[in-house]
């Protein structure tokens, strides 16, 4: 079964999520393959990656306001604290969610949900240029 993989980077402005479903999508369209799987990785220990709605953006907002309570920025918690006080809370943040998403390909098309997209999280507050991995595995 054929394997073809790219690299892509994505320039972020900050904390929030990144729609990265076009350029996935695109990836797919360019490998070729009809059926089978994608794998998207993010490269990176600060940031994740989430399948989430994308039709209202207060979905996401309202996922990250959520996070940010969950795991609050307070320097004086933790020992790790070399890059600012967003440093380890963005580490925290990244385990308790996904480095890596699959989605199934059919027909040459990703088979996302009506409403499902693809995004980066960007869990540090200054700009940050990731680097995502796609693994194509399919016929």
């Amino acid at each position: 079964m054929p394997v073809h993989q790219t690299s892509l980077a994505f320039p972020t402005d900050g904390q929030g999520t990144f729609e990265i479903t076009d350029a996935v999508a695109e990836a797919v369209r360019c490998s070729g393959v009809g059926r089978g799987i994608v794998n998207v990785f993010c490269q990176h220990t600060s940031c994740s990656l989430v399948i989430m709605e994308n039709a209202d953006p207060t979905a996401r907002r309202d996922l990250e306001s959520w996070m940010n309570r969950l795991v609050p920025e307070d320097a004086g918690r933790f020992q790790h604290r070399s890059e600012g006080p967003d440093d380890m809370p963005s580490h925290i943040k990244m385990a308790l969610t996904r480095t890596s998403e699959t989605v199934p390909i059919s027909g040459g098309k990703l088979q996302l949900g009506t409403w499902q997209g693809i995004f980066l999280w960007e869990h540090r507050r200054a700009s940050h240029d990731r680097r995502i991995l796609i693994t194509i595995i399919g016929e």
